[in-house]
């Protein structure tokens, strides 16, 4: 796998060796060791997927305290732009995003440590996203930041006027009425 360190430390574009012939294709989609090796030791505790239509935008998430979790995500169906956002205060990339096109056709991964707030919006006409999480999921602890929130400033390439959004996802917060991290 190529291991791609973006612009703000600690989130990875991770691009698996993929061998294809006329009866398919064959991936490593997560090899433990090689991880590692790249990214540190995290260890995923849940497996997740969900099922999505063309504009539905899916963040900005993310769990507060003990229950904050990373995850490495991947589009299996479709095609995605997965978008990072650092919530850490003490960061220099703190409010800073960094976005990338998940799809089943360039087969990229995206880490997101702990401490980042996520989403993803689906430029295909259904996607379907898998990813590994290192924490549960904490109702109690949930929380988000608004998708359009001018301080975060995210280039969406789908006009808000097509885009789907859950009701908790249209009410969430601003960046700087978030919690953000230490």
């Amino acid at each position: 796998m190529n291991y791609i360190q973006t612009e703000i430390d600690g989130v990875w574009i991770i691009e698996p060796r993929v061998f294809s012939d006329a009866r398919g294709y064959f991936m490593e989609a997560f090899k433990e060791e090689e991880f590692k090796a790249h990214v540190g030791d995290v260890h995923f505790v849940q497996d997740n997927e969900s099922k999505s239509s063309f504009g539905v935008l899916r963040g900005l998430h993310y769990q507060k305290g003990e229950w904050s979790q990373a995850k490495l995500v991947r589009v299996i169906k479709g095609k995605v732009l997965d978008v990072a956002v650092d919530m850490r205060r003490s960061s220099p990339t703190f409010g800073k995003y960094v976005s990338v096109e998940l799809s089943e056709e360039n087969k990229r991964q995206f880490f997101i440590p702990r401490g980042f707030a996520h989403g993803f919006l689906v430029l295909s006409d259904e996607a379907v996203f898998t990813y590994k999480v290192d924490n549960v999921y904490a109702p109690q602890a949930e929380a988000s930041v608004k998708y359009n929130d001018e301080t975060i400033g995210i280039d969406w390439p789908v006009a808000e006027a097509d885009m789907l959004l859950s009701e908790k996802d249209a009410r969430a917060v601003s960046f700087k009425d978030a919690e953000h991290f230490a």
